[in-house]
């Protein structure tokens, strides 16, 4: 985040009107609803852990043990207990 000072973008008038309420402190104003990004979207992180998720998945149904994809894919068992149940639901909805 960058940083900018109010005097060099802002009108005098408003500046007035801000110190009125926050004198002196820094304030963050935040991006318009529009503007913003969902988490992942900057990134490839969505698309590879959905990747990663469908994996585990087709590895279950392939008959390893959850306690082996726990360790395989570094997560806890409740970690992979959920990726299943979330993936099984998502292949009913599409299926």
């Amino acid at each position: 985040m960058e940083y900018l000072r109010a005097a060099e973008i802002l009108p005098q008038e408003l500046i007035e009107q801000l110190q009125k309420y926050v004198d002196g402190a820094m304030v963050y104003i935040p991006k318009k609803e529009d503007g913003k990004k969902s988490w992942g979207e900057k990134t490839n992180t969505r698309i590879e852990l959905a990747q990663r998720n469908s994996r585990i998945y087709a590895d279950f149904q392939a008959g390893i043990s959850i306690k082996e994809l726990a360790e395989e894919y570094f997560l806890a068992e409740k970690s992979i207990q959920r990726i299943i149940r979330q993936e099984k639901m998502r292949a009913e909805k599409e299926g």
